[in-house]
């Protein structure tokens, strides 16, 4: 039986674009045996100097100077696609990424999703120029479309909820190529786990309150000073917090955990993060698109602490409205929102249905069905 091919395409500027992507891949695994689904990072084909300016800068920014970031968001956001500083920068993204459209010819894809804009302005490049007649789709990533996700000559849009869809047919995109499936998240999120047993395996009491502090895949935000903070707190319950790629965070974490043995759990970067959000009573995180929806799909309330400007606030405004979250400005604010949740069991009971009632778990899956129903259609035709 011939394989049908899908190339998932993603940027590491973040990890978000990443799990998005590899969540797609791992889907095709799990529940489609015909397909054969490859998930490449853009910049693996990039030169180091491009690789080093896209992918740092905006870790740098959002960390160090996240003012700014909002600055620029907004600016690139309102800016048109046809503006001078938008076709320079397209022209230096193709200038850099050659070698990704040789493997894409190599791999001769049915199909192929972007989880980042980067790939889609691309081939939206070669797609023009009549150079690529494989159809290619776009998977917006968090709970706001910024101008950078409006990509003409594209098959097929994928939202993550159904104001992202209406704004996308807002800025005049077609409304038959716009699809509402959520964000995709690893399949293992839609599976049930037992909270006992994921604590115990952290060596945690599953009798006693657990709270996880997450600052995304590259641990950003002063992660070691909010867990220091949240440990002087006239409350019972033993913290997890995740540093991500971040090892001066977790040696610093690893250093104030011998003050506080039975109480706080540091962990670096992890592929079994659902494992902790299985048995956490409450996650505080920082609000990104990946990170809420997968909360979202395990049912665990959450507290958005200090969002960064741009997309992080979007999302954040995304869940208040929806009642599946509270949000904390700063550390004197994030400590009374968990001393008052963790009092307070019908809050928290309230957090987690509306959670439920917005999880996509599946949403991998039906980006998939979408995409090879459609390239079917057209093999046919």
């Amino acid at each position: 039986m011939s394989m049908r091919k899908v190339l998932v395409l993603s940027v590491s500027a973040g990890a978000g674009h990443v799990r998005a992507a590899e969540a797609l891949r791992a889907s095709a695994e799990l529940e489609l045996p015909d397909v054969q689904a490859l998930h490449l990072d853009v910049m693996d084909y990039a030169s180091a100097t491009f690789r080093q300016l896209y992918t740092n800068a905006y870790i740098n920014l959002v960390n160090k100077h996240p003012a700014l970031w909002g600055m620029l968001y907004q600016i690139t956001s309102d800016a048109k696609s046809d503006a001078t500083m938008n076709k320079v920068r397209r022209s230096i993204e193709r200038m850099n990424t050659r070698a990704l459209r040789k493997r894409i010819a190599e791999f001769a894809p049915e199909a192929i999703i972007c989880t980042h804009f980067l790939p889609a302005e691309i081939l939206m490049h070669e797609i023009r120029r009549d150079r690529l007649d494989v159809p290619v789709w776009l998977q917006v990533t968090d709970f706001d479309l910024h101008r950078m996700w409006v990509i003409p000559y594209m098959t097929g849009y994928f939202a993550a909820n159904d104001e992202i869809g209406f704004r996308m047919r807002a800025v005049g995109l077609a409304g038959s190529k716009v699809h509402v499936v959520g964000i995709p998240i690893m399949p293992v999120f839609s599976q049930p786990l037992d909270r006992d047993e994921c604590a115990r395996d952290l060596g945690l009491d599953p009798q006693r309150r657990i709270v996880l502090l997450m600052g995304g895949g590259a641990g950003v935000g002063n992660l070691e000073q909010v867990a220091a903070h949240l440990l002087t707190l006239d409350a019972d319950f033993q913290l997890i917090v995740l540093a991500g790629k971040n090892a001066a965070a977790l040696a610093e974490l690893q250093t104030l955990a011998k003050k506080h043995p039975s109480r706080l759990c540091p962990q670096g970067f992890t592929n079994r993060i659902e494992r902790l959000m299985a048995c956490a009573d409450l996650v505080i995180t920082k609000p990104g698109g990946l990170t809420s929806s997968e909360c979202l799909a395990m049912g665990v309330p959450m507290i958005v602490h200090s969002p960064i400007p741009g997309q992080e606030e979007r999302n954040a405004d995304y869940l208040l409205e929806q009642g599946a979250a509270w949000k904390a400005v700063d550390t004197v604010g994030l400590e009374y929102r968990v001393k008052e949740l963790l009092a307070s069991p019908a809050r928290l009971a309230q957090l987690r249905e509306r959670a439920r009632a917005l999880a996509r778990p599946h949403a991998a899956r039906d980006v998939l069905r979408i995409v090879l129903a459609s390239a079917a259609k057209s093999n046919v035709a």
